[in-house]
Protein backbone atom coordinates (compact mmCIF):
# COMPACT_ATOMS: atom_id res chain seq x y z
CA UNK A 1 0.00 0.00 0.00
CA UNK A 2 1.36 3.54 -0.81
CA UNK A 3 1.78 5.96 2.04
CA UNK A 4 1.70 8.99 -0.42
CA UNK A 5 -1.36 9.49 -2.99
CA UNK A 6 -2.77 12.08 -5.29
CA UNK A 7 -6.97 12.19 -5.50
CA UNK A 8 -8.51 14.59 -8.18
CA UNK A 9 -12.21 15.28 -7.52
CA UNK A 10 -14.24 15.96 -10.35
CA UNK A 11 -16.94 18.23 -9.85
CA UNK A 12 -19.45 17.63 -12.74
CA UNK A 13 -22.67 18.46 -14.05
CA UNK A 14 -24.27 15.44 -15.33
CA UNK A 15 -26.93 15.33 -17.92
CA UNK A 16 -30.24 13.58 -16.48
CA UNK A 17 -31.16 10.64 -18.28
CA UNK A 18 -28.18 10.12 -20.86
CA UNK A 19 -25.80 8.04 -19.28
CA UNK A 20 -23.53 7.91 -22.77
CA UNK A 21 -22.90 11.73 -22.60
CA UNK A 22 -22.17 11.14 -18.45
CA UNK A 23 -20.01 8.21 -19.54
CA UNK A 24 -18.38 10.58 -22.34
CA UNK A 25 -17.74 13.29 -19.55
CA UNK A 26 -16.03 11.04 -16.55
CA UNK A 27 -13.95 9.98 -19.32
CA UNK A 28 -13.00 13.02 -20.51
CA UNK A 29 -12.40 14.07 -16.42
CA UNK A 30 -10.33 10.55 -15.91
CA UNK A 31 -7.70 11.47 -19.22
CA UNK A 32 -6.93 15.20 -17.41
CA UNK A 33 -6.69 13.57 -14.14
CA UNK A 34 -3.95 10.70 -15.21
CA UNK A 35 -2.16 14.10 -16.98
CA UNK A 36 -2.13 15.44 -13.30
CA UNK A 37 -0.76 12.35 -12.27
CA UNK A 38 -4.08 11.69 -10.27
CA UNK A 39 -4.48 7.63 -8.60
CA UNK A 40 -8.10 8.24 -7.96
CA UNK A 41 -11.19 10.12 -9.40
CA UNK A 42 -14.50 10.80 -7.66
CA UNK A 43 -17.10 11.67 -9.03
CA UNK A 44 -20.63 12.96 -7.45
CA UNK A 45 -23.52 10.62 -6.60
CA UNK A 46 -25.55 9.47 -9.51
CA UNK A 47 -23.51 11.13 -11.91
CA UNK A 48 -24.30 8.50 -14.17
CA UNK A 49 -27.55 9.25 -14.94
CA UNK A 50 -27.92 12.88 -12.83
CA UNK A 51 -30.08 13.01 -9.37
CA UNK A 52 -33.51 14.26 -10.31
CA UNK A 53 -34.74 11.22 -13.22
CA UNK A 54 -37.77 10.33 -11.64
CA UNK A 55 -39.49 7.18 -12.85
CA UNK A 56 -37.00 7.13 -15.43
CA UNK A 57 -34.78 5.91 -12.84
CA UNK A 58 -36.06 2.55 -13.81
CA UNK A 59 -35.31 2.10 -17.33
CA UNK A 60 -31.65 3.93 -15.98
CA UNK A 61 -30.63 1.51 -13.54
CA UNK A 62 -28.48 -1.64 -13.99
CA UNK A 63 -26.59 -4.16 -12.52
CA UNK A 64 -23.20 -4.24 -10.54
CA UNK A 65 -21.20 -5.39 -12.75
CA UNK A 66 -23.10 -4.42 -15.76
CA UNK A 67 -22.73 -2.43 -18.64
CA UNK A 68 -21.68 1.13 -17.15
CA UNK A 69 -18.96 -0.44 -15.02
CA UNK A 70 -17.83 -2.38 -17.77
CA UNK A 71 -17.42 0.36 -19.68
CA UNK A 72 -15.63 2.08 -16.93
CA UNK A 73 -13.52 -0.35 -16.07
CA UNK A 74 -12.33 0.00 -19.17
CA UNK A 75 -11.34 3.13 -18.95
CA UNK A 76 -9.58 2.86 -15.45
CA UNK A 77 -7.68 -0.11 -16.74
CA UNK A 78 -6.68 2.25 -19.94
CA UNK A 79 -5.49 5.11 -17.44
CA UNK A 80 -4.46 3.07 -14.67
CA UNK A 81 -6.46 4.66 -11.92
CA UNK A 82 -9.15 4.57 -9.58
CA UNK A 83 -12.53 5.52 -10.34
CA UNK A 84 -15.35 6.15 -7.59
CA UNK A 85 -19.20 7.37 -9.31
CA UNK A 86 -22.57 6.88 -8.04
CA UNK A 87 -25.68 5.19 -10.28
CA UNK A 88 -28.27 3.26 -9.79
CA UNK A 89 -28.28 -0.07 -9.06
CA UNK A 90 -31.35 -2.30 -9.72
CA UNK A 91 -31.38 -5.89 -7.95
CA UNK A 92 -30.16 -9.30 -9.89
CA UNK A 93 -32.89 -10.71 -7.87
CA UNK A 94 -36.06 -8.43 -8.72
CA UNK A 95 -37.13 -6.37 -12.11
CA UNK A 96 -37.94 -3.46 -9.51
CA UNK A 97 -35.67 -3.19 -6.68
CA UNK A 98 -33.10 -0.10 -6.68
CA UNK A 99 -30.31 0.76 -4.50
CA UNK A 100 -28.49 4.40 -4.90
CA UNK A 101 -24.83 3.25 -5.26
CA UNK A 102 -21.14 4.35 -5.09
CA UNK A 103 -18.92 2.08 -7.21
CA UNK A 104 -14.96 1.75 -7.07
CA UNK A 105 -13.19 0.81 -10.02
CA UNK A 106 -9.61 0.17 -10.44
CA UNK A 107 -7.30 -0.97 -13.03
CA UNK A 108 -7.85 -4.62 -11.85
CA UNK A 109 -11.85 -4.41 -12.23
CA UNK A 110 -14.50 -3.38 -10.41
CA UNK A 111 -13.18 -3.08 -6.67
CA UNK A 112 -16.41 -2.70 -5.09
CA UNK A 113 -19.83 -1.15 -4.20
CA UNK A 114 -21.64 0.60 -1.07
CA UNK A 115 -25.68 1.30 -1.27
CA UNK A 116 -26.81 4.03 0.65
CA UNK A 117 -28.14 3.63 4.11
CA UNK A 118 -29.70 6.89 4.69
CA UNK A 119 -32.35 8.11 1.59
CA UNK A 120 -33.78 11.29 2.61
CA UNK A 121 -37.87 11.61 2.05
CA UNK A 122 -38.50 15.18 3.00
CA UNK A 123 -38.31 18.60 1.13
CA UNK A 124 -37.14 18.13 -2.32
CA UNK A 125 -36.40 14.81 -1.73
CA UNK A 126 -38.41 11.13 -2.44
CA UNK A 127 -35.29 8.74 -2.50
CA UNK A 128 -37.71 6.16 -0.22
CA UNK A 129 -39.92 6.30 -3.03
CA UNK A 130 -37.74 4.86 -5.36
CA UNK A 131 -34.24 2.81 -3.10
CA UNK A 132 -34.08 0.56 -0.83
CA UNK A 133 -31.73 1.50 1.49
CA UNK A 134 -28.25 -0.40 1.66
CA UNK A 135 -27.57 -1.74 5.23
CA UNK A 136 -23.51 -2.37 4.89
CA UNK A 137 -20.94 -0.03 5.47
CA UNK A 138 -18.25 -0.77 2.52
CA UNK A 139 -14.35 -0.52 3.13
CA UNK A 140 -11.86 -1.60 0.51
CA UNK A 141 -8.61 -2.52 0.65
CA UNK A 142 -6.58 -1.12 -2.22
CA UNK A 143 -3.44 -0.17 -3.28
CA UNK A 144 -4.32 3.35 -2.83
CA UNK A 145 -4.85 2.48 1.02
CA UNK A 146 -7.96 1.39 3.17
CA UNK A 147 -11.32 3.48 1.22
CA UNK A 148 -14.69 3.61 2.95
CA UNK A 149 -17.26 4.75 0.85
CA UNK A 150 -20.68 7.02 1.46
CA UNK A 151 -23.45 8.88 0.14
CA UNK A 152 -24.84 12.59 0.69
CA UNK A 153 -27.64 12.22 3.12
CA UNK A 154 -25.31 9.50 5.26
CA UNK A 155 -22.89 12.68 6.53
CA UNK A 156 -25.89 13.48 8.86
CA UNK A 157 -24.85 10.41 10.89
CA UNK A 158 -21.58 10.27 12.12
CA UNK A 159 -22.04 6.06 13.05
CA UNK A 160 -21.79 5.48 9.23
CA UNK A 161 -18.63 7.37 9.32
CA UNK A 162 -17.19 5.70 12.37
CA UNK A 163 -17.79 1.90 11.68
CA UNK A 164 -16.21 2.40 8.19
CA UNK A 165 -13.25 4.30 10.16
CA UNK A 166 -13.37 1.63 12.52
CA UNK A 167 -13.28 -1.09 9.59
CA UNK A 168 -9.96 0.48 8.98
CA UNK A 169 -10.74 3.20 6.26
CA UNK A 170 -7.99 5.99 5.86
CA UNK A 171 -9.85 7.98 3.26
CA UNK A 172 -13.43 8.22 3.41
CA UNK A 173 -15.19 9.05 0.65
CA UNK A 174 -18.75 11.12 0.53
CA UNK A 175 -20.11 11.58 -2.87
CA UNK A 176 -23.09 13.84 -2.93
CA UNK A 177 -26.37 15.24 -4.70
CA UNK A 178 -26.98 18.41 -2.14
CA UNK A 179 -28.94 21.36 -3.57
CA UNK A 180 -28.10 24.62 -2.34
CA UNK A 181 -29.95 25.22 0.74
CA UNK A 182 -28.26 22.35 2.22
CA UNK A 183 -24.69 24.19 1.62
CA UNK A 184 -24.10 25.23 5.31
CA UNK A 185 -24.83 22.18 6.68
CA UNK A 186 -22.94 19.92 4.23
CA UNK A 187 -19.69 22.19 4.91
CA UNK A 188 -19.83 21.76 8.79
CA UNK A 189 -20.37 17.94 9.02
CA UNK A 190 -17.36 17.39 6.32
CA UNK A 191 -14.97 18.98 8.81
CA UNK A 192 -17.07 16.94 12.54
CA UNK A 193 -16.73 14.16 10.37
CA UNK A 194 -13.08 14.49 9.71
CA UNK A 195 -11.84 15.54 12.86
CA UNK A 196 -13.85 12.73 14.74
CA UNK A 197 -12.79 9.87 12.81
CA UNK A 198 -9.04 11.61 12.41
CA UNK A 199 -9.35 10.57 9.13
CA UNK A 200 -9.34 12.25 5.53
CA UNK A 201 -12.35 12.96 4.01
CA UNK A 202 -13.42 13.38 0.11
CA UNK A 203 -16.58 15.13 -0.23
CA UNK A 204 -17.49 15.48 -4.55
CA UNK A 205 -20.86 17.20 -4.94
CA UNK A 206 -22.94 17.17 -8.08
CA UNK A 207 -23.43 20.81 -9.77
CA UNK A 208 -25.78 22.78 -11.96
CA UNK A 209 -29.58 22.56 -11.96
CA UNK A 210 -31.91 20.08 -12.93
CA UNK A 211 -35.96 20.25 -13.17
CA UNK A 212 -35.24 23.28 -10.78
CA UNK A 213 -32.88 22.14 -8.19
CA UNK A 214 -30.04 23.81 -7.79
CA UNK A 215 -26.72 21.90 -7.08
CA UNK A 216 -23.90 24.16 -5.38
CA UNK A 217 -21.04 22.05 -5.87
CA UNK A 218 -18.34 23.17 -3.32
CA UNK A 219 -16.60 19.83 -3.76
CA UNK A 220 -13.14 19.49 -0.87
CA UNK A 221 -11.33 17.13 0.45
CA UNK A 222 -10.28 17.33 4.44
CA UNK A 223 -7.37 16.26 6.32
CA UNK A 224 -7.63 14.02 9.71
CA UNK A 225 -7.22 17.85 11.08
CA UNK A 226 -10.80 19.23 9.80
CA UNK A 227 -8.05 21.39 7.55
CA UNK A 228 -9.70 21.94 3.84
CA UNK A 229 -6.83 20.92 1.58
CA UNK A 230 -8.06 21.91 -1.76
CA UNK A 231 -12.07 23.07 -2.38
CA UNK A 232 -13.79 23.37 -5.74
CA UNK A 233 -15.86 26.67 -6.79
CA UNK A 234 -19.84 27.02 -6.17
CA UNK A 235 -22.30 26.49 -9.01
CA UNK A 236 -20.39 25.61 -11.65
CA UNK A 237 -18.01 22.40 -12.88
CA UNK A 238 -15.08 22.22 -11.19
CA UNK A 239 -11.78 20.13 -11.17
CA UNK A 240 -9.40 20.04 -8.87
CA UNK A 241 -6.46 17.81 -7.56
CA UNK A 242 -4.82 17.41 -4.32
CA UNK A 243 -1.77 15.17 -2.60
CA UNK A 244 -2.42 13.31 0.49
CA UNK A 245 -0.01 11.32 3.04
CA UNK A 246 -1.33 8.60 5.12
CA UNK A 247 1.15 9.51 7.72
CA UNK A 248 -0.80 12.69 8.59
CA UNK A 249 -3.21 10.13 10.54
CA UNK A 250 -0.63 9.32 13.09
CA UNK A 251 -0.49 12.64 14.68
CA UNK A 252 -3.72 13.62 14.84
CA UNK A 253 -4.83 10.10 16.83
CA UNK A 254 -2.25 11.29 19.14
CA UNK A 255 -3.17 15.04 19.46
CA UNK A 256 -7.31 13.90 19.47
CA UNK A 257 -7.83 10.22 20.04
CA UNK A 258 -10.97 9.74 19.71
CA UNK A 259 -10.49 6.04 18.28
CA UNK A 260 -8.91 5.32 21.83
CA UNK A 261 -11.35 6.87 23.84
CA UNK A 262 -14.29 5.55 22.29
CA UNK A 263 -16.74 3.96 24.85
CA UNK A 264 -18.97 1.14 23.14
CA UNK A 265 -21.24 0.29 25.94
CA UNK A 266 -22.42 3.76 24.89
CA UNK A 267 -22.88 2.50 21.46
CA UNK A 268 -25.11 -0.24 22.55
CA UNK A 269 -27.27 2.37 24.55
CA UNK A 270 -27.36 4.71 21.26
CA UNK A 271 -29.35 1.57 20.13
CA UNK A 272 -31.55 0.66 22.65
CA UNK A 273 -32.77 4.55 22.42
CA UNK A 274 -33.18 4.75 18.59
CA UNK A 275 -35.49 1.31 18.66
CA UNK A 276 -37.82 3.67 21.52
CA UNK A 277 -37.89 6.80 20.09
Amino acid sequence: MRKEIKIALAQINSKPGDKTENIKKIKENVVKAKKHGADLVIFPELSLTGYVVRDQIYELAETIPGPATRTIEAIAKKSNTYIIFGMPEISEKTQATLHNAAVLIGPEGLVGKYRKMYLPTHSVFEEKRYFRPGYQTAVFDTKLGKIGLTICYDIFFPEVFRLARLNGAQLIVCISASPAIRRAFFEILTLARAIENTAFLAYVNLVGIEDGLQFWGGSRLVGPNGKVLVQTRYDEEDFVTCDINYGDIKPMETFVPTLKDLRSELLEKLKNSAENL
